[in-house]
């Protein structure tokens, strides 16, 4: 019985979530895309309307927020909030790394800036929230190799005011590769989903390095786990990491040795089960695993690799945590960064940064397999995108 009202209630707020011009319900929801605009013609952050009847984005956007490079996007809709990472470095028109944070409307969507406050690193390009909504974990990547990538802690007020970072953490390259491992470049935190660990992806170290959070400790939340590594082949490249609904699995993506590694996660920590090779050939330098996520009830993976490939990949999750390939599908563009299903589960969006579109496929809930392409929408850049389901929370 607890399943079915929790279930009803789940429905209630999806359908709080429908938006129609017309007055009946329609199941209409809001989409929001992260881009750079230090190339091409992007202006920042676009608000679309996405009709998850027809697997349609309308062209016009709700809104446009100009913004610097905001690669990386995070909600807290507990607290109606959007923040962005502004990937800035030496060379951009910024040249300063900062992160910026939004108001959502809760009637209409609507973002209204907030604040911003510069995160002491180059390229910041992924965000993560604590559960409890009080810090932001940012990756600086660093493309330098002198002085490399960081994580930044900032704080955030109840306001939505950034404070100035209160902590930053530094790693040791695995100096591997000769060009990408030099240093240590910090590519993705991502928070435990029972909110008291930090494992932190560097693709320069060859580590998932692993943080205790302690929110009483204001000025430093971070401490280093026991253990406090997570060590993966030398020169994989470790990129995005990526949890099972259920928590108990844990997935990554290993960008330079074009693998997907699967972890029991086991009190607080990771234990490795399964290596996944993307490259058939042998030829990991055509590859580049990205973006990865589970579909919403855990049965299926999906892994974006680029590079000359330009695929997503489709894993099923059997009883034991095993992943199985069932299929590999054409993203219908190049670079597909970044990706989303949407609330329905019927539709998956991918952003092709390099090719500048925003694609629309179909998606089976009870195969997990991909289906035709629907839309492909002109898009400068898109890099990141969040469709703002109620339904979940944090970021």
């Amino acid at each position: 019985m607890r399943h079915l009202i929790n279930a009803l209630r789940q429905c209630a707020l999806i359908g709080s979530l429908a938006f129609s011009t017309s007055g009946a319900a329609a199941p209409m929801y809001q989409v929001l895309i992260g881009s750079y605009t230090s190339e091409g013609n992007s202006e920042g952050i676009y608000r679309m309307q996405f009709d998850a009847e027809r697997g349609h984005l309308d062209p016009q956007p709700l809104q446009v927020i100009r913004s610097h490079n905001p690669s990386w996007l995070t909600l807290d809709l507990n607290r109606n909030r959007l923040y962005a990472a502004n990937e800035n470095g030496p060379g951009h028109p910024d040249p300063v790394g900062r992160v910026s944070a939004f108001m959502i409307a809760a009637s209409s969507g609507r973002l209204s800036p907030l604040a911003q406050q510069i995160t002491l690193g180059d390229e910041p390009t992924h965000l993560a929230l604590s559960r409890d909504g009080r810090f932001l974990f940012v990756s600086n990547y660093g493309s330098r190799a002198n002085p490399g990538g960081s994580l930044a802690v900032v704080p955030t007020a109840k306001d939505g005011t950034l404070m100035p970072v209160t902590q930053i953490a530094t790693h040791k390259a695995s100096e591997q590769h000769p060009e990408r491992q030099q240093s240590a470049h910090v590519h993705s935190a991502v928070i435990s989903p029972d909110g008291k660990t930090l494992f932190v992806s560097d693709l320069g170290a060859d580590r998932i390095f692993v943080y205790r959070y302690d929110p009483s400790n204001a000025e430093r939340p971070l401490t280093p786990a026991d253990p406090a590594v997570i060590t993966l082949p030398d020169g994989s490249g470790p990129r995005h990491l990526a949890f099972s609904p259920d928590g108990l699995q844990a997935y990554a993506t290993l960008e330079l040795s074009a693998q997907v590694v699967r972890f029991d996660h086991v009190d607080g920590s990771l234990v490795q089960r399964q290596l996944v090779n993307l490259a058939e050939d042998g030829d990991a330098s055509r590859h580049s695993p990205g973006a990865i996520h589970p579909s919403p009830d855990g049965r299926f993976l999906y892994v974006s690799d680029r590079a000359e490939t330009n695929r997503i990949l489709v894993y099923a999750v059997d009883d034991n945590g095993m992943l199985r390939e069932i299929q590999q599908r054409d993203s219908e563009g190049r670079e597909p960064r970044e990706f989303a299903i949407d609330p329905s589960g019927r539709f998956m969006l991918i952003a092709n940064q390099k090719s500048d579109a925003l694609v629309v496929l179909e998606r089976d809930p009870d195969t997990g397999l991909l289906g035709d392409t629907l839309q492909s929408l002109p898009m400068g850049r898109p890099s990141d995108v969040k469709f703002i389901d109620r339904t979940q929370s944090g970021g």
